[in-house]
């Protein structure tokens, strides 16, 4: 195996550590947004009224099919958006549909809970989508494009929380963005003989 080709993952060991990292993830959202602060996770502390919940899930549904919808014409019509989606499949070769939507659950929901949830309301939109940029920083040129895209979906999961007073739309477009994603990778890019 050469030093470039990262090894292929082991599936179970790989899902057990993922769900194992989002579920302390989420529980430290909990614990230092309703814990220090004694305030509900779910919701803004200025949450505006009137945006019902059938809207909000519209809303994350509609950003995450425009993500996907750019995402994929990315990997498909640029050259540094092949190469992206090549590096990111790599590792997760072998990783199967049910297990790619099973951390594309705990991801979103995770994420979003810590992100959104718990920091932004105390560093702001700002900080918050800076650091959740750092957390997909990858020390790969060709991961690069991906680090840069979680700061834009920072800002725009970030945008959904404060318009809408809830991690509803946000959960929901980070969710299904992975669910779609994740698969999609695997099944295009994650052979590693396969050239386009």
């Amino acid at each position: 195996m050469s030093e470039s080709t990262p090894p292929v993952l082991d599936p179970a060991r790989f899902v057990r550590f993922g769900v194992l990292f989002y579920g302390a993830m989420a529980l430290v959202a909990v614990l230092w947004r309703v814990g220090l602060y004694d305030e509900p996770i779910w919701l803004a502390a200025s949450a505006p009224s009137g945006v019902a919940w059938w809207a909000q899930a519209g809303l994350g549904l509609g950003v995450a099919a425009a993500v996907v919808l750019v995402s994929c014409g990315l990997s498909e019509l640029t050259g540094w958006g092949r190469r992206l989606a090549r590096a990111m499949a790599e590792p997760l070769r072998g990783l199967g549909v049910p297990d790619a939507l099973l951390l594309a659950a705990a991801s979103g929901l995770a994420e979003e809970m810590f992100f959104r949830g718990a920091l932004q309301p105390r560093v702001g939109l700002v900080v918050a989508s800076a650091l959740f940029g750092v957390l997909h920083f990858a020390p790969r040129r060709e991961l690069l494009p991906w680090t840069v895209f979680a700061v834009v979906m920072g800002f725009v999961l970030g945008w959904l929380f404060a318009w809408t007073g809830s991690l509803l739309a946000p959960v929901i477009a980070h969710t299904v963005i992975n669910a779609v994603n994740l698969p999609l990778l695997v099944r295009r890019y994650g052979d590693a003989s396969a050239g386009g």
